[in-house]
């Protein structure tokens, strides 16, 4: 993941490119065989380590998804961390400081 949080303010804009090939188990490869889902179902972000965001995602998103949220209260050197979860029970976490 790609994670970028700048403050302006009481609050600071999150911006994350996440890297997941997101399948929806819908789409067939060159020899017709119907391409396995594969996609995240679950993120979470946190802020100093409190959760401030829980999103419920499904087949529909994007390939290599881009999110953006604001987590209010937060200042310059705070940490932002975000998890994401797939269908396979994969897991990712990644942390930035914001600037």
């Amino acid at each position: 993941m790609r994670i970028r949080a700048q403050a302006s303010g009481d609050k600071a804009t999150v911006r994350v490119r996440m890297a997941h090939e997101m399948e929806s188990g819908q789409r067939k490869d060159a020899a017709g065989k119907t391409v396995p889902a594969w996609f995240i179902q679950e993120v979470t972000a946190h802020h100093n380590g409190r959760r401030v965001l829980t999103a419920e995602w499904g087949p529909s998103i994007s390939k290599n998804p881009f999110f953006q949220f604001v987590v209010r209260g937060a200042k310059a050197g705070d940490k932002i961390a975000l998890t994401w979860r797939d269908n396979k029970g994969d897991t990712r976490t990644d942390e930035t400081t914001v600037a």
